[in-house]
């Protein structure tokens, strides 16, 4: 007992520890795995669009600025030396430093102090620029002769990187030829827009892209969570079900929560448990039945033998005891085929030999067979058939078995006196042939209808009228008659009649098929 209880705790602490901890390799693992990447992976393609799309604005945005500035500047200067009939920039410059640099410093001001223009002359000196310091005349700094080349070559730069001595930082740069009076270059305007605002803006945004995205995660695993835990728990459950029916207890039961696809498991899975308990059920009842019928007869087979060998029985008696060996012997001969009739069923090793033959002929045989058990119980036997002989498509053999069993019950579990009537009626517009058996008697409750044909049921549970039977008959008739692709039922008002019926073919399927060519090659 310890070393169970101690086994018991163990496998208690198993559960709690799977419940606690996350195991990547479970349904929870995966599950919330798969979720986390597919929100990471979309708040990385959301920043990758947003950066892209944000960025591509700004660049344009700074672009046409900065080539309106510098367009702008060029033109004031271009006409004042035009005005002034210079080509001495730096001496233009130095007369109008303070027009100069009231009106770029606007400028500059106007884009909250991110604009830097820049005069060169035409060795590509700085003579003059105003940015965040302020004007300054002669700084003495050059631009990049490929830049200054470029301007004044007519090419349209658009360049992003620092001009050293000038900015701090990374800078569109976009540029314009500045001509004298006499169209000759004589120095070039550079207009540099900061990218310093909107990098900072793009941090702010990915900032709060991430916390967003820390936030819609934990949101997303406590959703998940409370998600798969609803769809594993049942499922937990089921598995510790499982068990118990693997170690023989049926009696467990998986709570069903909701309408979903789960509960709808959960149900089913109920169902297969009840189904297994009373299969388990049925098995040990069949196993009584069948321990009883194979004890029975063997143990009057041996008695008599017995008797025989040691003389106990008179010579002249030995003729009668034998004769009630030699049904015993039937008897277990006859529990053996059953038994293996169904183990073929069940296999599907069980072939079918269709073909046509008379079923009016087949019940009067059956009938013929029964007639001694019939005149013991002084039946009133009716048989009523639409046409003297009436064909049907089946296995034939099968078919007997099926009615043979059918007349036995009925005559077995008939009333003394009472009627037996066997009736087969043509259902032409179906193309079917059906029979029913009635008997009077007792009949068969109401609540024992929808199990007449399981495995190992017996209406006669006090074995009183059935003997020989171990409750199998009537499953093997309806197996044969699923495999015709048939009907077979049972109707019975409780003590006062019971009635078997089932269905067959009128004719085998390429009757009807030829009969269908044959009407189109008519028509």
């Amino acid at each position: 007992m310890d070393e169970r209880k101690e086994e018991n705790t163990e496998r208690t602490r198993c559960r709690r520890r799977g419940r606690t901890r996350i195991r990547f390799d479970s349904v929870f693992g995966k599950y919330i795995s798969t979720v986390l990447l597919v929100i990471l992976a979309s708040f990385l393609i959301l920043a990758f669009i947003i950066t892209s799309v944000l960025g591509q604005y700004a660049r344009e945005s700074k672009t046409r600025f900065a080539t309106g500035v510098a367009t702008q500047v060029s033109a004031f200067i271009e006409a004042e030396l035009q005005r002034d009939a210079t080509s001495d920039l730096s001496a233009l410059v130095r007369d109008r430093e303070s027009e100069l640099a009231t009106l770029l410093s606007a400028i500059c001001e106007s884009v909250e102090g991110d604009m830097t223009v820049l005069l060169t002359d035409a060795d590509a000196n700085v003579v003059f620029y105003v940015g965040r310091s302020g004007a300054v005349l002669d700084p003495g700094i050059r631009i990049p002769e490929k830049m200054f080349t470029d301007v004044s070559n007519g090419i349209e730069i658009s360049s992003v990187g620092k001009i050293e001595g000038v900015t701090e930082e990374r800078q569109l740069v976009k540029g314009a030829a500045l001509k004298s009076g006499n169209g000759k270059i004589c120095g070039a305007v550079f207009a540099c827009a900061g990218t310093g605002a909107f990098d900072n803006i793009l941090g702010a945004i990915m900032q709060v892209l991430l916390f967003a995205g820390i936030g819609v995660l934990l949101v997303a695993l406590v959703a998940v969570y409370v998600i798969t835990e609803r769809v594993i728990g049942p499922l937990r459950e089921m598995s510790r079900a499982a068990k118990s029916f693997a170690a023989g207890d049926f009696e467990v039961v998986v709570p069903v929560k909701g309408r979903d696809e789960v509960a709808e498991l959960a149900e089913a899975f109920n169902q297969m448990a009840s189904s297994l308990k009373n299969l388990e059920k049925m098995r040990s009842t069949f196993m009584a039945n069948v321990s009883h019928d194979l004890r029975t007869p063997m143990t009057t087979i041996s008695g008599f033998i017995d008797s025989i060998l040691a003389g106990a029985i008179p010579q002249d008696k030995h003729a009668h005891y034998l004769g009630i060996v030699s049904g015993e012997v039937k008897r277990l001969s006859r529990l053996v085929s059953l038994t293996l009739d169904i183990s073929r069923i069940q296999a599907g090793d069980r072939k079918f030999v269709m073909a046509q033959f008379d079923i009016c002929e087949t019940a009067r045989l059956i009938l013929i067979s029964f007639e001694q058990k019939i005149e013991n119980k002084r039946l009133n036997v009716v048989f009523d058939a639409d046409e003297d002989n009436m064909l049907v498509y089946a296995d034939r053999d099968a078919i007997y078995q099926i009615l043979y069993n059918i007349c036995d019950n009925a005559v077995k579990f008939s009333n003394e006196g009472g009627r037996l009537e066997i009736a087969i009626r043509a259902q032409r517009e179906r193309k079917k042939v059906q029979v029913t058996v009635l008997n009077e008697g007792q009949g068969i409750p109401a609540e024992d209808i929808p199990y007449v044909f399981d495995q190992f049921y017996k209406g006669d549970k006090s074995r009183g009228l059935d003997k020989s039977g171990v409750g199998l008959g009537m499953f093997i008739s309806k197996a044969i008659i699923d495999a015709h692709k048939e009907e077979i039922w049972v109707d019975s008002v409780y003590g006062q009649n019971c009635e078997f019926g089932f269905t067959l073919s009128a004719k085998p399927p390429h009757e009807d098929r030829k009969s269908v060519s044959r009407r189109e090659s008519l028509g």
